[in-house]
């Protein structure tokens, strides 16, 4: 019968996308395990639920194609954890074809103590806001995930870390999660003034009488730049204050008039900048991935460095696998759990520990100058 085939088709396409999704992810070795030490929440256990006090609520982005760079980052936040026990994951992922829950059994095989849950964000939800950017990968509906946190994670949790997935850390993450927010901030992240913030925007955006310098009148402060990939988030005071939807209407403007090339970035400047709660730079030594366009080698910024990110278009993972890395990456690699090939060889020696300290780092300016 006609209806009772297409049924079986659609059953063996379905059964084919979910088989292709499975195989299309990689290996990971398993991480060592870390325990929490002295002085830790009493609420940090491992039967702590994700409504307990004491936790550290870290948000991420999960996907087939960053989970390599997911896996290194989650590493490295419990590499370096006080309270590593004390560490709550908070994973966005686009719904998986079939409900396969692929993505949970990898993690979950590389850290089977880890305390994590999956959340489905789904793709139409954003997709007739995307604008074209200077990068198709900067169109990816799961970059504007981010903006649905506060929908998304449990209404008990109160603020919560996003780090993008490109993202390593070599400090303990509970000294940023402890970064005060005073009443007038939604969300604390390093700021770079210095940067030429009016080159986020088109000329057309400077140019309209109701737009331009007129959007950030008014504000705390000047708007400077700062970096999404690293953020603190008071997710009460996000949906007191709609932000989602103050973020959506500047997609919505930029459908109408091309005021920004840069995909999910922007609107956050429209909403934020000069509102932002400050945080020391060592919590985003960003720009490692070079330009947008080239992805050359960059160096660290002077000053010292609690948290490095591959920002840019060139990621440590395609630039090691193509032998051609820049001088940091190699530390990337010390925390790469990839499994390569078909021997079972690892990428990286995990158990050996990385290259680098378990407190933050100051790099000399000598070696890593602008």
């Amino acid at each position: 019968m006609p209806a009772r085939a297409a049924a079986a088709a659609a059953a063996v396409a379905l059964l084919l996308a979910v088989c292709a999704q499975a195989a299309a992810l990689p290996r990971f070795a398993e991480a060592p395990e870390y325990r929490n030490g002295e002085g830790c929440p009493a609420a940090a256990t491992a039967a702590a639920g994700v409504c307990d006090a004491g936790l550290v609520h870290i948000s991420m982005t999960l996907d087939a194609h960053y989970l390599r760079g997911s896996m290194a980052a989650v590493y490295s936040l419990l590499k370096h954890a006080s309270c590593p026990e004390s560490l709550f994951f908070h994973f966005l992922a686009e719904e998986e074809v079939g409900g396969g829950g692929d993505l949970r059994r990898a993690v979950a095989a590389s850290f089977p103590s880890l305390r994590f849950e999956i959340y489905a964000f789904r793709a139409e939800a954003v997709a007739g806001l995307i604008s074209a950017s200077v990068r198709a990968a900067l169109e990816s509906p799961l970059n504007y995930a981010r903006n649905h946190l506060a929908d998304l994670l449990p209404r008990c949790v109160p603020r919560a870390i996003y780090l993008d997935s490109d993202v390593l850390a070599v400090d303990d993450v509970r000294r940023l999660w402890e970064t005060r927010l005073p009443a007038a901030a939604v969300v604390a992240a390093p700021e770079y003034c210095h940067a030429n913030f009016s080159r986020y925007f088109t000329p057309a955006f400077w140019s309209d009488p109701g737009l331009g310098r007129r959007v950030f009148a008014g504000r705390r402060r000047p708007p400077c730049y700062f970096n999404t990939g690293v953020m603190v988030i008071d997710l009460r005071r996000w949906r007191a204050g709609n932000y989602r939807h103050r973020i959506e209407r500047w997609m919505e403007i930029q459908k109408e008039k091309r005021i920004y090339e840069l995909g999910s970035l922007p609107p956050f400047l429209l909403v934020f900048a000069g509102e932002v709660e400050a945080v020391d730079h060592r919590w985003n030594q960003h720009g490692l991935g070079g330009d947008n366009v080239r992805g050359s080698c960059r160096p660290l910024h002077d000053g010292p460095v609690s948290l490095m990110h591959w920002s840019g278009k060139g990621k440590p993972w395609d630039r090691l696998d193509a032998g051609n890395p820049c001088p940091l990456d190699h530390t990337w690699k010390s925390y790469d759990l990839y499994v390569a090939g078909d021997d079972g060889a690892a990428a990286s020696s995990p158990a050996s520990g990385p290259a680098l300290s378990s407190t933050s780092t100051t790099w000399p300016a000598l070696v890593f100058s602008w």
